[in-house]
């Protein structure tokens, strides 16, 4: 017997070095909807940009990393 289960969607921001994993709000939200909702906590969000999602420890990670360059 084959069963089909759903995998927990799991947010990470990378910002200058740092990993903050965020837990999904809601699952039926757009990922787009997640980061908004997310960048109220942490404003870096209004400027980031989504990775393609990868599948880890069972569950579907989506990383938010900043799109700001770097100065000099």
């Amino acid at each position: 017997m084959l069963l089909a289960t759903q995998l927990e969607r799991v947010f990470v921001l990378k910002d200058k070095g740092q990993e903050v994993r965020l837990t999904d709000p809601e699952p039926k939200w757009s990922v787009d909807s997640v980061m908004n909702f997310y960048a109220n906590t942490y404003p870096i969000l209004t400027t980031s940009k989504v990775s393609a999602p990868v599948i880890k420890d069972d569950t579907v990670q989506y990383v938010f990393e900043s799109a700001m360059g770097t100065k000099g």
